[in-house]
């Protein structure tokens, strides 16, 4: 099992809006980096757990747990003329890029991007390294314990 953080603007999918979804399930659509690409295409499998994070917005954070419910496929919009995510070189014979899909497990309290950066044991996380502006990053597994314990109970916070 791996850890990740995906990062969402509110203003398109919020953590409320993911649990407004039916079956509190989201297309992780519109990812146009190779490298975030190549993590869902290569790397996540279902099951795998996600941190919901909040980003270009006033206050960035974490806002809830979630998980990879299903492994890459083709994402939708990278045929769709209309779509803002269109890429004219993509073909269904050659898909260009990959989603995956992704279910809410809990809402937690939301832990802001100054509370990460405060704590000295995730020095090492990769949303907080200089330069860093992947939409999805790998979570080491004691990141990710330090955060769960962070966020406490989630059942108690939503």
């Amino acid at each position: 099992m791996r850890y990740w953080l995906m990062k969402s603007e509110p203003s398109d999918v919020s953590i409320d809006d993911l649990a407004a979804f039916p079956n509190q399930t989201v297309d992780w659509y519109g990812v146009r980096n190779y490298q975030a690409r190549n993590f869902m295409r290569d790397q996540m499998q279902v099951g795998d757990g996600v941190l919901f994070y909040h980003s270009n917005c006033t206050e960035p954070g974490i806002a809830g747990i979630a998980e990879v419910s299903r492994r890459a496929y083709p994402d939708r919009t990278q045929f769709d003329p209309q779509h803002r995510y269109f890429d004219p070189k993509a073909t269904l014979e050659s898909p260009r890029w990959m989603n995956v899909d992704v279910r809410l497990v809990q809402k937690t309290r939301f832990l802001s991007l100054a509370e990460l950066r405060a704590r000295p044991e995730l020095v090492n996380l990769r949303i907080l390294q200089r330069g860093n502006r992947l939409s999805i990053t790998p979570v080491d597994p004691r990141d990710w314990e330090c955060i769960i314990g962070l966020l406490g109970d989630p059942k108690k916070n939503g």
